[in-house]
């Protein structure tokens, strides 16, 4: 069996989401509403979206856009059909009956449904029909949310079960979890479960919004957006239906019913319109004072809004232990809610599945989770949760580990899956070097170094760890969301604000030295980034032997926006390949003015497809759509050139104030508009200059070495304007450009 063509009925959030990335994996699909129109404007919405849907523009050819009355003929020769229709079950029944009239002999259908059990969608249909029917429960946006649930009941295929779990492994790169029929199968049961105990005892405890956010978000290993800020994004209203549909499915003695009541400042919210950011604004809101946006926070007390305040723990890694044994508030309410969520998840075991590590992989791949619940067990340590816990009696699952009196109990990661991934050799691999920066794992055959700072910004640690690792061939590759920010902007700011410049310069020259030594060492070095890749994180990528990238990343060089030039190699290294274009063979000019341009205005690629015409990747690199196969593909390089030899360096011939004088004139025309300002135009000449080839002519030949002073050169001049610091400040404080 092959899947050549899917229909999707229904065009909303979700049903255009699956769509889309069906598109993105080359798949014809048809898009199926009650009018042709609002599928054409779902249409419409995937090529609009931000972020993006599509891998590239061109992926929506792939999609044809109708309706159920006069377009349903297309279900007839689909392989898969999926309904993603509105959460009323006598609509859905409705089209199952209609679908399984007309579907093809062996067709798979599913329900995109997060909240009614299996055993009701599918209660009238034939136990013939019943096996080819299960539930897909796509996480949203579905193209950068790595979970997939697939759930299953005992009339089911095996089979046809495991061959769509293939398929959406491999084709669409999701991390298929197989559940069995339960209320909010493993995801959201947990996940939603741990939003609202993390809201309860935040009110309990009298905590502020942004107190509670701050404690249950990075420091748990939990995304920024902690829980309410989360609400407001999911939707108020949204989640309390989500809550209503647990309450109805969930057996009396469930504990989720004692975190599922009715909050009073909930309802109030809902009936005022403050339904999150869809609404007039919710826990947070953005409102206008002298013309400026302000962000303000909902006082849990008073019901009245005030300016947003920022709380800072000092902390700056997760260490779940350390969290929950602090002695302020922060630590009995991070005790009080990881305990809980611990409690709960380990109470479902074996009711929801046998594996708890799926538990742990839905948290992670469903809510960007770093830690699942019983990798936070592992993490604070069995002896230390059971000397603060005493609400282990009951619970099966933590009972039998504390009678066996076991140290440490957890198993192999992602069990879910057979991909060799780098969480599941971790365990098996010597970790030979760590600071505070980065984890190098060592192999028979190959390093590996691991980032580990917030964002996995870059600072010298980072740069010593990979300059230390280059012994043999060398993967650079995380778990984390990001692959890398860029330049860790605190540490450099750190040191502007004591006046040491030279600490800067030392910080930027060995970057530099790095990244050379990357590119030009006897053993090759394999990036296999996820996520953003900007700045410094793409001057590393540019400087490696080769590239596997995972389909969802961000790209790009976007120093001028905090009023720097890429100083790590990236304006050489870019500057570099576009030489070796086609247009540049006839016109020294090309290159300069088209990295000018690339760079100027911080151009970013929202996956390999976009950057491959940007050139941020070469013709050294592979494109892989599951995460999950980084790993064995970087592997598989290695392996497969035992015989590396790097690359010959880089020589440029470049017309110095001829190409700068194009420049100024493109600089002078964006001031004149108003699109940069005094500073902008200070940035944009010192970028110019670096990239002419600074006091240089066409019958000069510049080395890598000169590159890279110019780069160190204009890099530490702006460093040191008050406006570039600014720009920094502006940005670190609150995450939003500034122009001046």
């Amino acid at each position: 069996m092959k899947i050549k063509k899917v229909v999707v009925v229904g065009s909303g959030t979700m049903g255009s989401g699956i769509a889309a990335h069906l598109c993105n994996a080359n798949i014809n699909v048809v898009l199926l509403d009650l009018k042709t129109e609002i599928a054409d404007l779902a249409k419409e919405r995937i090529l609009k979206s931000r972020p993006p849907l599509l891998f590239e523009k061109s992926k929506i050819d792939y999609l044809e856009t109708g309706n159920i009355e006069d377009n349903f003929n297309h279900v007839s020769d689909a392989d898969w059909i999926v309904e993603a229709v509105v959460e009323r079950i006598d609509i859905k029944h409705d089209i199952y009956q209609k679908i399984f009239k007309v579907r093809k002999k062996d067709s798979i259908i599913s329900s995109n449904t997060s909240t009614i059990p299996l055993k009701i969608l599918s209660e009238k249909l034939n136990q013939n029909d019943k096996k080819d029917f299960c539930i897909t429960h796509f996480f949203n946006p579905v193209r950068y949310m790595g979970l997939l649930e697939i759930v299953q009941n005992k009339l089911n295929d095996n089979n046809k079960i495991q061959f769509l779990k293939d398929f959406c492994e491999i084709k669409l790169g999701k991390g298929v979890i197989i559940c069995g029929d339960t209320p909010g199968f493993l995801g959201n049961r947990i996940g939603v479960y741990a939003m609202q105990i993390a809201m309860t005892e935040a009110i309990n405890m009298n905590l502020t919004v942004e107190e509670a956010d701050a404690v249950f978000g990075r420091p748990m290993g939990i995304p920024k957006t902690g829980v309410f800020a989360l609400y407001d994004l999911i939707g108020i209203d949204l989640m309390s239906d989500v809550l209503k549909s647990f309450k109805k499915e969930l057996p009396p003695d469930d504990k989720f019913h004692n975190v599922s009541k009715d909050i009073p400042i909930i309802k109030k919210l809902i009936e005022t319109g403050f339904t999150g950011r869809k609404g007039k604004g919710g826990f947070y809101r953005i409102n206008k004072t002298n013309n400026k946006k302000i962000l303000e926070a909902l006082n849990l007390k008073t019901n009245k809004y005030s300016p947003s305040k920022k709380i800072d723990l000092q902390i700056k890694k997760i260490n779940l232990l350390e969290l929950i044994n602090r002695k302020d508030k922060y630590g009995k309410y991070a005790w009080s809610v990881i305990e809980k969520i611990i409690l709960y998840a380990s109470s479902l075991i074996p009711q929801i599945t046998n594996e708890y590590n799926d538990i742990d992989e839905a948290l992670r791949l469903g809510f960007n989770w770093s830690l699942g619940p019983f990798e936070m067990l592992d993490s604070i340590g069995l002896e230390n949760f059971f000397a603060k816990s005493s609400n282990v009696s009951k619970n099966k699952f933590l009972l039998d580990l504390k009678n066996k009196k076991v140290k440490k109990f957890y198993n192999e990661r992602q069990k879910y899956t057979n991909i060799e991934t780098f969480a599941k050799i971790k365990n098996s691999a010597l970790k030979f070097d760590k600071n505070d920066s980065a984890e190098t794992y060592r192999f028979k055959d190959f390093n590996i170094v691991e980032f580990n700072t917030k964002a996995n910004a870059l600072d010298y640690d980072s740069m010593d760890a990979l300059m230390k690792a280059t012994d043999k061939p060398l993967i650079i590759i995380n778990e984390s969301m990001q692959f890398s920010a860029g330049v860790n902007l605190n540490y450099v700011m750190d040191f502007v604000k004591k006046g040491d410049l030279k600490s800067v310069e030392k910080f930027i020259k060995y970057f530099q030295q790095t990244c050379q030594h990357l590119k030009y060492c006897d053993n090759p070095v394999i990036s296999a980034p996820s996520g953003l890749a900007l700045g410094g994180g793409e001057e590393v990528l540019l400087q490696s032997n080769y590239v596997v990238s995972h389909t969802n990343i961000v790209m790009g060089l976007v120093e001028t926006i905090v009023g720097l030039v890429p100083a790590g190699g990236g304006c050489k290294e870019l500057l570099w390949r576009w030489t070796q274009t086609k247009e540049a063979e006839n016109d020294y000019d090309f290159a300069p003015l088209k990295v000018f341009e690339i760079i100027g205005y911080a151009k970013t690629a929202s996956s390999p497809q976009q950057a491959k015409p940007l050139l941020f990747l070469d013709s050294n690199h592979e494109v892989i759509i599951n995460r999950n196969n980084l790993f064995s593909a970087a592997k598989s390089f290695v392996l497969k050139n035992k015989n590396f030899s790097p690359p010959s360096e880089c020589k440029f011939r470049l017309t110095g104030s001829q190409v700068r004088e194009k420049m100024q004139k493109i600089l002078e025309d964006l001031y004149n508009k108003k699109v940069i300002f005094d500073h902008g135009m200070e940035v944009g000449k010192e970028l110019a200059y670096v990239l002419s080839g600074g006091d240089t002519d066409i019958n000069k030949t510049i080395d890598e070495k000169q590159m890279y002073k110019l780069e160190l050169d204009s890099f530490m001049k702006l460093i040191e304007t008050k406006n570039t610091q600014k720009r920094i400040e502006h940005t670190l404080t609150t995450g939003k450009p500034l122009v001046n």
